[in-house]
């Protein structure tokens, strides 16, 4: 034991190029990729704790509402499939089992589906041609299992409930454009809509001519945070949905924030230069420092420690 502890205090680092973190509902905990893994770590930085290990990619974690489950995506049978896991870790469940890559994005107010992105068909009435690497429609799982149900087939992307479950926000998808690609107008960049599921009618919130992604509502739904490029660089901003007033909350410069998330208190998680930042508004952003085991080091043994 004293040398495993010697090892593996020699080998922690300040870890770099995270992605997707998700922030507890509580704001405590965030969840993290990190070399195909997803971690566990406080909300005020720390060491992080793998609670998922293998040779499988596992991304894109989404904390339930209850803060006691998590659910990812994970290509260990090939392409990617939403599964679910207690959030200190432990058996995953696998909810999905199309050919298609499906992405989890949130779970239902109830706790009792996840709410997902897939490229598989759409309808025939749907106005979008084919495409199951270009277009996600949306669909909710059971958490117990079962069969899929389309909640709508408009290509739509990053998408999140508001507290009662009578509206989606999420940002749309109009044609061929790499998402990683920055400084980019035209046709075809993302906007950010919301859909009334009680009327089943859409209203466009966002009128940037270049990119509007990664949309999340606010605790009391009446303003939506997500990430424009209209000062350069892609930063984070607020709406007001009854006012249409907007707000910059944050002054990067260079690179883009990406990877939004927030908690039942507005506590913000995003990533910049591969770095987790969380933040309230009316504050600054806050680098945290997070120390991840060194994987080589760790390897022989991590599948012992990971689920005890």
């Amino acid at each position: 034991m004293l040398l495993f502890v010697g090892v593996a205090v020699s080998a922690q680092e300040n870890a770099k190029w995270l992605r997707y973190p998700s922030i507890s509902p509580n704001g405590e905990t965030i969840v993290f990729g990190y070399m195909g893994n997803l971690y566990r770590v406080s909300s005020d930085g720390g060491v992080a704790i793998a609670i998922t290990t293998g040779d499988a990619y596992d991304m894109r974690p989404v904390w339930s509402h209850d803060g006691k489950s998590i659910a990812f995506a994970s290509d260990r049978y090939g392409n990617f499939d939403v599964y679910t896991m207690p959030a200190t870790g432990g058996t995953p469940t696998r909810l999905t089992y199309n050919s298609a890559n499906d992405f989890p994005y949130d779970f239902s107010p109830q706790d009792d589906k996840v709410l997902y992105g897939s490229g598989r068909n759409a309808p025939a009435s749907s106005v979008r041609f084919p495409s199951p690497g270009l277009f996600q429609n949306l669909y909710t799982i059971p958490i117990k299992g079962g069969r899929p149900e389309l909640l709508t087939a408009a290509g739509a992307e990053e998408a999140h409930f508001n507290k009662d479950g009578t509206h989606l926000v999420f940002q749309d998808r109009k044609g061929y454009e790499d998402a990683w690609r920055k400084h980019h107008t035209s046709a075809v960049t993302r906007d950010i809509w919301l859909y009334d599921l009680e009327n089943d009618s859409y209203k466009q919130i966002s009128n940037f001519e270049g990119e509007d992604r990664e949309p999340v509502f606010s605790a009391d739904g009446k303003k939506v945070f997500y990430l424009n490029e209209k000062d350069g660089t892609q930063n984070l901003y607020v709406k007001n949905l009854s006012s249409g007033s907007e707000e910059k909350l944050t002054n990067f410069k260079d690179f883009p924030v990406r990877h939004l998330s927030i908690s039942d208190s507005d506590e913000l998680a995003f990533t910049w230069k591969g770095e987790i930042y969380t933040m309230t508004r009316g504050t600054q952003p806050e680098k945290l420092e997070i120390k991840v085991l060194d994987d080589a080091a760790f390897k022989p043994i991590k599948n012992r420690y990971i689920n005890s």
